[in-house]
C-alpha cells in the first residue's frame, strides 16, 4: 500500500497514535529516505515502501517507534536504541545538564544503571574535560552503551562495567573510586505500578523499570552503599518519580544526614531530579 505523509498521519491517527504527524516524518524519513523538508512541500506524494509496511504494522501492535528506527536522539547525539535498553526520554536530559552545569573542571563520574549511556555518554560529549565509569548489569545493554560510547567519539573517557548494582557493583566500581558525582537514572517504578504502564512501556526492560515494592529499592542502595565513593562536597544526580520527592527527602535524612538535596523540576513542572551534595570535609 502506497502511503502519503497525509495519509500515514490520518491512518496513524486512527489507530491510536499520540503524534501521527511527527510519527508520519519519522517513519517515512527513515524508511523512504525522504527529507523532512520535501516532505512538508509534497504532503500527498505517494511513497510504496515493504519496509515502511513493515514499520506500519510493528507501530499498531504499540511496539515504540523508537525501536522501530533504531535510533532517537537525546541531548542532540544519535543513541542506537534496542528493546535491550530504556528509550531515552527527554525528563533525564534535566539530571544531564545539571550535570554539565556543575561538574568540577576534570571531574570523574560513575553513571549507575546506564541502559543505552545516554546520561554518561551526552554529559562526556558536551564536557570533553569528564571521564565516566558505566555501570550496568545486562550484557547486551552494556555492548549498546558502548556502542553509543563509540559512535559519539567518546569511548576513550568512556569505560563499561558489567555489575549488579544491588549485589557485587560496590566491589566492582571501588578500584575506580573516589568520584566527583554519582549520575543516575535507576529503576523508580513500583512493582504494582508497573503493570499498568502503556503498551508501549510494556515493550521496554521491565528490569529498567522496577524500582521494587516501594520503587525505592535502587535509591536506597545508591544511598546506603555508593554514596561513600563520592569525595566530599561532591554529588548525586538521581532522576525520579514525580511524586518521589518526599521519600527521597527521607532516604538521604537517614542515610547521609549532613547533606544537602534540592529538588528540579523538569519542563512540565513535575518533580524530577534530586540532587544530593555531600558536606566537604
Amino acid at each position: 500500500m502506497a502511503y502519503s505523509y497525509r495519509t500515514l498521519t490520518d491512518t496513524l491517527s486512527r489507530g491510536g497514535i499520540d503524534e501521527p504527524s511527527l510519527e508520519a516524518s519519522l517513519l517515512l524519513e527513515r524508511f523512504v529516505g525522504i527529507s523532512h523538508a520535501i516532505l512538508m512541500t509534497e504532503r500527498d506524494r505517494l511513497f510504496d515502501s515493504p519496509e515502511l509496511e513493515a514499520a506500519i504494522t510493528r507501530r499498531f501492535s504499540r511496539e515504540p517507534l523508537q525501536y522501530i528506527l533504531g535510533e532517537w536522539e537525546f541531548m542532540g547525539c544519535p543513541f542506537t536504541v534496542s528493546p535491550d535498553c530504556l528509550i531515552p526520554r527527554p525528563d533525564t536530559e534535566i539530571l544531564v545538564e545539571t550535570a554539565i552545569r556543575t561538574l568540577h573542571r576534570n571531574a570523574h563520574v560513575v553513571d549507575l544503571c546506564t541502559g543505552s549511556g545516554c546520561i554518561a555518554v551526552s554529559t562526556l560529549v558536551h564536557r570533553p574535560d569528564v571521564t565516566a565509569d558505566a555501570l550496568e548489569l545486562y550484557p547486551k545493554t552494556l555492548a549498546l552503551a558502548t556502542e553509543n560510547a563509540t559512535r559519539n567519539g567518546v569511548s576513550d573517557r568512556f569505560t563499561p562495567i558489567r555489575a549488579d548494582l544491588l549485589d557485587g557493583g560496590v566491589s566492582a566500581l571501588t578500584p575506580l573510586a573516589p568520584y566527583d558525582a554519582i549520575l543516575s537514572n535507576p529503576p523508580y517504578i513500583p512493582t504494582a505500578v508497573v503493570a499498568g504502564l502503556s503498551p508501549e512501556v510494556h515493550r521496554e526492560p521491565v528490569a529498567a523499570l522496577d524500582g521494587g515494592e516501594d520503587g525505592l529499592t535502587f535509591y536506597r542502595a545508591i544511598l546506603k552503599d555508593y554514596a561513600p565513593m563520592v569525595k566530599p562536597g561532591g554529588y548525586i544526580l538521581l532522576e525520579m518519580g514525580y511524586d518521589q520527592a518526599d521519600a527521597l527527602r527521607e532516604l538521604a535524612a537517614e542515610y547521609l544526614p549532613y547533606a544537602t538535596l534540592e529538588i528540579l523540576r523538569d519542563l512540565g513542572g513535575n518533580d524530577r531530579v534530586t540532587m544530593i551534595t555531600l558536606p566537604d570535609a
